[in-house]
């Protein structure tokens, strides 16, 4: 066995040791009631805790408080200014390349699967969406975020995966690992960072080394505070094309699960898209982001609009130049931007939707302004042979 199949059968083994602790603890004192009581009710930074929570609750939520010691906030505050800017973008690139990607893993497949979390696709998306614009928040780490408190639950919601699959012997860890295991967390970061800024780039959108480094840098820290081995995971993206790549390339394939899934996912979008005309633009801008292999082994239908779908770069392209060359087309297209996000979680959580504030005062900060993306535009790195 070589460094590498040893230090990926050790991701493989090991799941979220402080998460999994918790989990255990609870529900082996027969305390289900305080494990809901944490997932429902903590919810924002400095609220008064639940009567009667155990030690071990109350000392899990001391110690995932508060972000890793590492962090550059001067990073995180570029990547609040590349959200600002491209926020529209993202969530295309998450709800139609990083979530397929996902279904891409056939035994990642199986356990969203198994977990019934996508018998309802809009609460799974409109959970990434939530969490993505609460990170992006200029309080994410303050009195009030729900960031933190989010982060939290998710660790939570893993361990408790982890527990009751291995327990209830309803997952083959010989075979398969531990249920949501360290490598497929990272892989799962990879997802939402390297993938979405290679969908960006494909959609011919406009970045900046400095705008794509730091998104990937936010989502180190996003990754450190839902319990990912950071040690683990690689610094920068010419690493993170490798690391991607060679998970792809061992894991990805075919699936009942994988299929199902992502004709969940499109259901759900085709409800969304208003009348019916429009509904194949959900398949080809998949088919598009994912590639023809990917899309046909997600069953993802072939349709009319697969050529036409190709221009959206250059539409793009022409907006970004408006934006470029106008301060009041920056700010129509600025709130384009913000009333799509918002008309999108609007959907998914059927009206139930969040408010945030978008920090207009760090606009011109750190030269990200998409004037400067058009001089030093960011180029993904070149896609790496498996070992």
């Amino acid at each position: 066995m070589t460094r590498t199949e040893a230090s990926t059968d050790a991701l493989r083994k090991t799941g979220d040791e402080l998460a999994d602790a918790t989990v255990a603890a609870l529900f082996e004192r027969g305390e289900v009631g305080t494990f809901n009581t944490l997932m429902r009710y903590v919810s924002t930074v400095g609220a008064p805790l639940p009567d009667g929570l155990p030690d071990v609750a109350r000392e899990y939520l001391r110690a995932t408080s508060a972000p890793p010691a590492w962090v550059d906030w001067g990073e995180m505050e570029k990547a609040r200014l590349f959200f600002i800017d491209n926020n529209v973008h993202i969530s295309t690139a998450l709800s139609f390349a990083a979530m397929p990607a996902c279904y891409l893993v056939p035994h990642v497949a199986r356990l969203l699967s198994t977990t019934h979390g996508l018998s309802y696709p809009s609460n799974r998306m409109a959970e990434t969406g939530q969490f993505t614009v609460y990170l992006m928040r200029p309080d994410a780490f303050e009195a009030g975020s729900r960031f933190i408190p989010a982060a939290q639950k998710v660790r939570l919601l893993h361990a408790s995966i982890r527990h009751h699959l291995t327990r209830e012997d309803r997952w083959d860890t010989g075979a398969l690992g531990v249920p949501i295991c360290q490598e497929d967390m990272i892989g799962g970061q990879m997802f939402f960072s390297m993938l979405v800024l290679d969908s960006l780039h494909r959609l011919g959108i406009h970045m900046t080394s400095e705008g794509a480094d730091a998104y990937y840098y936010a989502w180190r820290v996003v990754g450190a505070m839902l319990g990912v081995d950071q040690d683990a995971v690689p610094k920068t993206l010419d690493d993170a094309r490798r690391f991607l790549d060679q998970y792809m390339i061992r894991h990805m394939g075919p699936s009942p699960e994988g299929s199902h899934l992502t004709r969940q996912l499109i259901d759900l979008y085709e409800e969304v898209v208003p009348g019916t005309l429009f509904d194949p633009v959900v398949s080809a801008l998949i088919r598009y982001l994912v590639g023809d292999t990917c899309a046909d082994w997600l069953d993802v239908p072939r349709t009319r609009w697969d050529t036409l779908v190709k221009s959206v770069p250059h539409l793009l392209g022409v907006l970004e130049t408006i934006e470029d060359r106008s301060p009041l087309g920056a700010w129509a297209l600025d709130r384009l931007g913000h009333l799509t996000t918002v008309l999108e979680l609007s959907s998914l959580t059927r009206g139930r939707v969040m408010h945030y504030a978008i920090p207009e005062h760090l606009r011109k900060e750190y030269g990200l302004s998409s004037a400067s993306a058009r001089t030093r535009r960011w180029t993904p790195p070149a896609a790496t042979v498996s070992p």
